[in-house]
Formats: C-alpha cells, sequence, structure tokens
C-alpha cells in the first residue's frame, strides 16, 4: 500500500530529536507491507534548510510551514495534490498537521482517503494549556471531525476525540515501546547505600518535576537515603539545581540533561523506581519503557499509563501529596523482579504489533469498514 505520511514533527539537523516516535511508527508502517514516503511540515525555527532527505530509510521531502502563517498554509495546500498523486491514502499525524489537510478536504480536492493519529494532551488535560492554545481548542475540535479516521495511542486520549467526532470512526494503535535487550535486576538499596528514583522527560511545568522534589525530601524526612534523579531537560532545570543546593536536597539530587538511548537504559538499570508525578500526558512512553526495562513506577493518572500498569508494575496515584507518593514509592521497591515487571507489559507495544495495527485502519478503511 502507498502511502504518503504528513507530519510537523520530524527530526531535523537542528532538532534531531524532535517527532522521534514519528520515525518509529513510520517505520513501523513500512515493515507492514507499506510504502510510505513523509512529508515534513517543517517549522522555521527547526528548519535546516534541506528539502529532500532520506532519514533512517524514510523518504522525506521538506515544506517549509508555520500554521500561523497564511502564505505558509496557502504554499502548502496548493503543493498537497500534486504529492499526493498515486497514494492510496494519507496518514497526517500530531495536531498541527491537520489544517492543510482539512482545507484541502474543504475545498474537494483530497482524492484519498485520510488517517490521522493525534497526540496531544491539551485535549485530555486542557488545565496545563495557556491561554493561547486554550482558546485554540474548538478549533482543534472542529479540524478532528475532517478525516476519515483519527487513531489515539489510548482510550484516555481517544475518549475527548470521541466527543468531537461523534460517531464518527476513532481507533486505538499504541505507542512503541522498545523491548529491553536484557533485563536487569537493580542492585538492592542496601547494597548501594541509596533508595534511587528516576524520571525521564523534558524539566517542564507539565511534568511537575516539583512534586518529584517534594517526595524526595518527604523521603529523606523519614530517614531514608534517596535521590532523585532527572533524565532530560527544559525551562525549569536552574530552579531545580536552586531548590537542589538548599537542605535538606543538598547531594540527593542529579541532573544528567538529555541523554541518547543507551543512556536512557543505563540510568533506569540504575534505579529502583521510576517516579512519574505528571500534570498531563497521553500515553506516557518513558513510564511503558520504564517496565520494559523491569523498573516498577510509581505515576500520577493523568495520562493513559493506567491501562497498561498493572499493580505488579506498579502504583497510579489521583491527586497524591508528596507523603501518598512516597508511600507507594516505598511500596513497590523490591516488591517484584525486573523480569516480571518488564513481562506484565506483553508484546502489544512492539513495533511489529503497532505497524500491523496502522495497516488494519488502512484496510478497514479502505474497504468501507469505517
Amino acid at each position: 500500500m502507498r502511502v504518503v505520511a504528513v507530519s510537523t514533527w520530524f527530526p531535523t539537523k537542528r532538532a534531531p530529536s524532535s517527532g522521534a516516535f514519528v520515525v518509529k511508527d513510520v517505520l513501523a508502517i513500512e515493515d507492514a507491507g507499506n510504502e510510505v514516503k513523509l512529508v515534513h511540515l517543517v517549522s522555521p525555527h527547526q528548519d535546516d534548510g534541506t528539502r529532500h532527505v532520506v532519514h533512517e530509510g524514510i523518504t522525506v521531502l521538506r515544506m517549509p510551514f508555520d500554521p500561523k502563517n497564511p502564505v505558509d498554509m496557502a504554499a502548502v495546500v496548493r503543493q498537497l495534490p500534486s504529492v499526493l498523486e498515486g497514494a492510496d491514502l494519507v496518514h497526517s499525524m500530531a495536531v498541527s498537521s491537520l489544517g492543510p489537510l482539512a482545507l484541502l478536504k474543504a475545498a474537494g480536492k483530497l482524492d484519498v482517503p485520510w488517517v490521522h493519529t493525534e497526540h496531544w494532551s491539551g485535549l485530555t488535560n486542557p488545565e496545563t494549556l495557556t491561554p493561547f492554545l486554550w482558546a485554540s481548542r474548538p478549533a482543534v475540535g472542529a479540524a478532528l471531525k475532517a478525516p476519515d479516521t483519527v487513531t489515539a495511542v489510548c482510550d484516555y486520549l481517544a475518549d475527548p476525540i470521541r466527543s468531537y467526532r461523534g460517531d464518527r470512526s476513532v481507533q486505538v494503535v499504541p505507542c512503541i515501546v522498545p523491548g529491553a535487550s536484557e533485563i536487569i535486576e537493580p542492585r538492592s538499596v542496601e547494597e548501594v547505600g541509596e533508595l534511587r528514583m528516576v524520571t525521564v522527560g523534558g524539566l517542564i511545568e507539565r511534568k511537575n518535576p516539583m512534586m518529584a522534589l517534594d517526595v524526595t525530601e518527604e523521603l529523606l524526612r523519614r530517614g531514608v537515603n534517596a535521590r532523585m534523579i532527572f533524565v532530560g531537560d527544559g525551562p525549569l532545570r536552574d530552579a531545580i539545581e536552586e531548590r537542589a543546593e538548599k537542605e535538606p536536597l543538598r547531594g540527593h539530587v542529579t541532573l544528567t540533561g538529555n541523554l541518547d538511548r543507551a543512556g536512557v537504559v543505563q540510568a533506569l538499570n540504575d534505579s529502583h523506581v521510576f517516579l512519574g508525578p505528571t500534570k498531563g500526558d497521553n500515553f506516557f512512553v518513558s513510564c511503558a519503557e520504564a517496565i520494559a526495562q523491569g523498573r516498577p513506577v510509581v505515576v500520577s493518572d493523568k495520562g493513559g499509563q493506567g491501562e497498561y500498569v498493572k499493580p505488579i508494575a506498579g502504583r497510579v496515584l489521583s491527586d497524591a501529596t508528596a507523603a501518598e507518593y512516597a508511600d507507594a514509592v516505598l511500596e513497590v521497591v523490591g516488591s517484584a523482579t525486573a523480569q516480571e515487571i518488564a513481562d506484565s507489559i506483553g508484546t502489544d507495544f512492539h513495533p511489529d504489533s503497532v505497524g500491523y495495527g496502522y495497516r488494519n485502519v488502512y484496510d478497514n478503511l479502505l474497504a468501507g469498514r469505517l
């Protein structure tokens, strides 16, 4: 099947980590027997000037695109029909890629079936949005009615999409979660001399890193020699470092910055528990990756993680206090083997499962079953 994928998220030389999940999804879709060409609607701040590239075997056409710029919007709408010639369907990915295709469809110029995959946490946790993004939600909801079918990575996200689409098709195809090449049992807290908590993600308000510091303080007050390890970077780094210089946190906080895949795996293997008090996620990939690596998780319920975190793998808490997070951390550490935790996540998130999940959506759409 010939598929044209359209995404505003994809790696460039200026933003090498942008849209890594899109790369994984496209590769899985190709492995499921599809031929994919990707159109990258590249934003000005990520544009490295390239227009025709091959990234990890994916054929990519870049088009400059600022969704707030009507000139860019018109240019993309004008160019897309020729790019879609010969395609069996078009598959857009991410909320900011909806606009050009919605305009094409409204003008009667979209001649192929349209699948859209949505990831926006603003649909599930609007309280985390800026005023501008909050105001954009009705427009996003209207645009979400346009595709022939929409996929979401979990039911947590699919439910608000269904509220916009009514009886129109909404399907669930999960994120890809890399399996561990080796499951390593953690060294005991007694052996390493401290209880190591880790979180992976941007140091941003939505991820709630200050609560992770609150939990660390709570454990220290209880006499537990705890360490909080932040893997990632972001605008709250300075605030975290400033607080970490003060008692009782001094000497108990580590910030690694952004790490590659091997570095993330090593950080998980060196830890005892993944702590994720997020204020708003959808699938929460880093949580699932921690489980796949054999580490228990203690996370909030602001995301789809409640759909895959089994009791043996951790705890999902609702509006928890630092004391309640600390209780859960102490409860899960050492309560199951790394292999038991890793086994709990199953195979639904394997690249093959996700690739054929999308292929099934394509086949059903073309057969008129969606």
